[in-house]
């Protein structure tokens, strides 16, 4: 995993090499302002006069500057390699998501690959931040100042012998029992986005039963539930400050005891006053070193589990992929489904479809019947290959649909779902998905097919005006019908209407399918509907039950032969549908 992420340094690894070049230089000249200052007080001391005391100020001064710089230039040149960074592990990621099959999505959640793409992301971001200059500034300073106290103060340096184990052993075990604390927090991330988006998608829904509290209530219980772990990890990581703090006035109190005592009895001889100071500055520089390596292992490990999440998308096989040598080109719309059965996952218990035989002639008007359940939507899922067949064949075109090219065999397919989304954008931007090159006299013709003309003439801005996100600002009538031109503009082989008319009147619903029959004769159509309305002109009519094909035929012989057609179809004539 870690391999795989840092291929995404690619165009940023110069400015790393900076970061970490710059970092060295500034921990050399931290380590040597500390020796040459304590050489600059015992020279005052021993009575040096002005022009040697400015000669090495200078020689201090010119050192500040240069560490300021080395420390100013490495920000920036952090800043812009770990941004980059995360900009290529937000585009491969994103770029792999694009490659999943409908059965790789559903091994992720929605939420999680949202909590992915941003926050895990973000924690990988500060990591890579923290590696490039913190986690290689803090060990070279660590063990710098610990060669340089030694050098300066000898005996006087046994300080540390004691003070860094406490310290260490403190800050692991601080470190180690946050963690839990951390690593369950990502997958609450992931419960917490999951009721933002469900909350904002169904808000229509929350309004219309007024249930604003309930989920305000469960938003809250969300939010609480992240906030006590990071209370409660945060709570153990604050320990480090109380614990350094007792690690540096015990640093300074036994430096200025034991140091001032020799410095007496020894008349000067064995330490002086300068080397004193630089055992405090050394002391200080060593214990801030090893606070900041905690952090750094803190930062790291929250990193890893987001590093194990981003890792688990980009090692992720597309369950779909194209053949060696790929068929680029579907010949006609017709469909063949031989001995087919189909499961979501391995892991399943029972087929979604079971033994479907199904042969479809290209330009022929499919009706599809059935009831919540029934795997009408997953028949027609196998067509433009959204989930591969887990036995048999299915046929496009006279070619098995694993043989194509998957964009091929896909711009031969349109799509129209019952819950399709229209993007931000103007109408014609919308309309324009199905094929960007189409004219202005091309949308309005799929418009009209589509019955959505004439309401988007009554628009103020037209074809010109601005759909928000979702479609929010249309109807659900008017937002199927503009998927509808959207998908005609595709000039599709096959078009699959998946329940795409239930939010229209039947009137409209038979304006859509007569203009069909005039417009895209030889289009393979294949309608799933409830009303029986929508689909009795059809040339075959299917009637599904438990994921099998219960019945097939005409309106006609399916009123003689089937029981299931019959009940529907009385319940919908008798029971009012035809006559509201």
């Amino acid at each position: 995993m870690f391999k795989r992420l840092l291929k995404c340094v690619r165009e940023y690894k110069a400015p790393t090499i900076v970061t970490l070049l710059l970092m060295v230089g500034e921990s050399v000249i931290e380590c040597l302002i500390p020796f040459i200052t304590a050489n600059l007080v015992n020279r005052i001391e021993a009575g040096a006069q002005m022009p040697e005391i400015l000669k090495i100020g200078g020689l201090l001064v010119v050192m500040a500057v240069l560490s300021l710089t080395c420390g100013g230039v490495a920000g920036f040149t952090c800043a812009k390699a770990s941004a980059g960074f995360a900009k290529n592990v937000r585009h491969d990621v994103f770029h792999k998501i694009q490659t999943f099959a409908f059965g790789n999505i559903d091994k992720f959640s929605t939420s999680s690959l949202v909590t992915r793409l941003t926050t895990d992301i973000n924690h990988v971001q500060m990591a890579y931040m923290m590696i490039i200059r913190i986690a290689v500034r803090a060990p070279l300073l660590l063990i710098f100042s610990i060669i340089m106290a030694y050098i300066m103060g000898g005996a006087l340096a046994t300080t540390f012998v004691v003070i860094i184990p406490v310290l260490v052993t403190g800050l692991l075990l601080v470190a180690r029992k946050a963690m839990p604390a951390f690593r369950r927090v990502f997958k609450k991330y992931d419960r917490l986005n999951e009721s933002i988006e469900e909350n904002v998608r169904a808000m229509r829904v929350v309004k219309g039963f007024s249930r604003e509290e309930y989920e305000k209530e469960k938003f809250g219980a969300a939010s609480e539930d992240i906030s006590g772990d990071f209370t409660r990890a945060e709570r153990i990581v604050a320990l480090n400050t109380p614990l350094m703090q007792l690690c540096v006035y015990f640093n300074m109190i036994f430096v200025l005891l034991v140091g001032s005592r020799l410095v007496i009895t020894s008349g000067g001889s064995l330490i002086g006053v300068g080397e004193i100071t630089a055992m405090l500055t050394y002391g200080m520089q060593i214990l801030m070193q090893l606070m900041m390596l905690s952090m750094i292992y803190v930062m790291l490990t929250m990193s890893a589990e987001s590093i194990k999440r981003i890792g688990e998308v980009l090692a992720e096989t597309p369950v779909l992929h194209d053949p060696a040598n790929p068929v680029t080109e579907v010949k006609d719309g017709s469909i063949d489904f031989d001995g087919v059965s189909f499961k979501y996952s391995e892991n399943a218990e029972r087929f979604a479809l079971c033994d479907i035989d199904l042969h479809i002639r290209s330009g022929m008007t499919v009706g599809i019947l059935g009831g919540t359940g029934s795997s009408k939507s997953t028949l027609v899922q196998l067509i433009p290959r959204l989930y591969d067949v887990t036995e048999g064949t299915v046929r496009v075109g006279g070619v098995d649909v694993r043989d194509y090219s998957v964009e091929a065999l896909r711009g031969a397919v349109a799509m129209v779902l019952q819950k399709n989304l229209l993007f931000s954008g103007t109408i014609k931007e919308n309309l324009r998905w199905g094929n960007e090159n189409a004219t202005d006299e091309e949308l309005v013709e799929a418009c009209r097919l589509a019955q959505a003309d004439e309401f988007v003439r009554s628009f103020p801005d037209g074809y010109d005006t601005f759909i928000e996100q979702g479609g929010s600002n249309v109807s659900g009538g008017q937002k199927q019908r503009l998927c509808i031109a959207r998908a005609l503009l595709k000039k599709p082989k096959i078009l699959i209407l998946d329940d795409s008319t239930s939010a229209v009147d039947t009137k409209t619903d038979a304006l859509i399918r007569e203009g069909f029959k005039r417009f895209i004769p030889e289009t393979t159509k294949i309608i799933i509907a409830q009303r029986v309305a929508s689909v009795q002109d059809a040339d075959l009519i299917l009637v599904m039950e438990n994921g099998a094909i219960a019945a097939a035929g005409t309106h006609e012989e399916l009123l003689r032969t089937s029981d299931i057609y019959q009940e529907v179809y009385t319940q919908q004539t008798n029971g009012g549908e035809e006559h509201a």
